[in-house]
């Protein structure tokens, strides 16, 4: 039996976006790849100047916030479209200041909660893959197949680190490294949603792996989810 629903969960630069966008092109599914929303919101909170450690107000921003995401429109290497009161902040919500805030601002359970209604009403169609850090503990439970791709933290720090080089930016890899351990303790010691494995998900280590070494190995998964469990 062919999944219909597909979550993709792990930590910061696992490479679970990309996977999930391969994955999504191969099946010709919907790519979604919830992070972006939780940084959309702190995107938002950042231009109203908004204090992050301000849970109301940040959680007002959450369930106002004219947020959409769609199919990418433009070749630049973005994986889709962030439009935020129909502006493209796709770039954005990729800044330094946004990577410094969006998990304090993802741990709000208002914002979580206003940011999970969205993201199953557009899983619960079908046909898609959904990226993030609680897809099949919390948002997708349904989901027919359930990943968690992990890969070491310093294996991790080095991909950001190239993507970042990759976009012009000056940035040091001891800076990320350390910046990546404090988020990796945020999101799994969280109280709501935090960052684990669902019990029925299938747990993939990429750091020796390739992109396409991983993706033969989801795709023969979603192709026939009752091999869940022999990756």
């Amino acid at each position: 039996m062919k999944a219909r629903i597909i979550a993709i969960d792990g930590p910061a630069a696992s490479g679970k976006s990309t996977l999930a966008e391969n994955l999504a092109s191969a099946l010709d599914y919907l790519y979604f790849d919830t992070g972006v929303m939780y940084r959309a919101v702190t995107l938002a909170a950042l231009k109203s100047g908004t204090p992050v450690m301000d849970e109301s107000a940040v959680t007002a921003i959450a369930n106002e916030l004219d947020l959409d995401v769609q199919s990418p429109s433009i070749d630049d290497g973005r994986q889709c479209d962030v439009l935020m009161a129909g502006k493209d902040v796709t770039w954005e919500i990729r800044s330094p200041a946004v990577d410094e805030n969006v998990s304090q601002v993802s741990m709000y359970p208002g914002v979580r909660e206003a940011m999970t209604r969205r993201q199953r009403e557009i899983g619960l169609r079908g046909a898609v893959v959904m990226a993030g850090r609680d897809i099949g503990t919390v948002v997708l439970p349904e989901a027919e197949l359930k990943i968690y791709l992990d890969a070491s933290v310093e294996a991790r720090a080095n991909r950001r680190y190239e993507e970042s080089l990759g976009r012009g930016n000056s940035v040091n890899v001891d800076v990320i490294l350390e910046g990546m351990r404090e988020r990796d303790r945020l999101d799994s010691t969280r109280a709501l949603a935090p960052l684990r494995p669902a019990e029925d998900a299938v747990i993939i280590d990429s750091t020796e792996l390739s992109i396409h070494e991983v993706l033969e190995k989801v795709l023969a998964l979603a192709e026939d989810v009752s091999q869940q469990g022999e990756a």
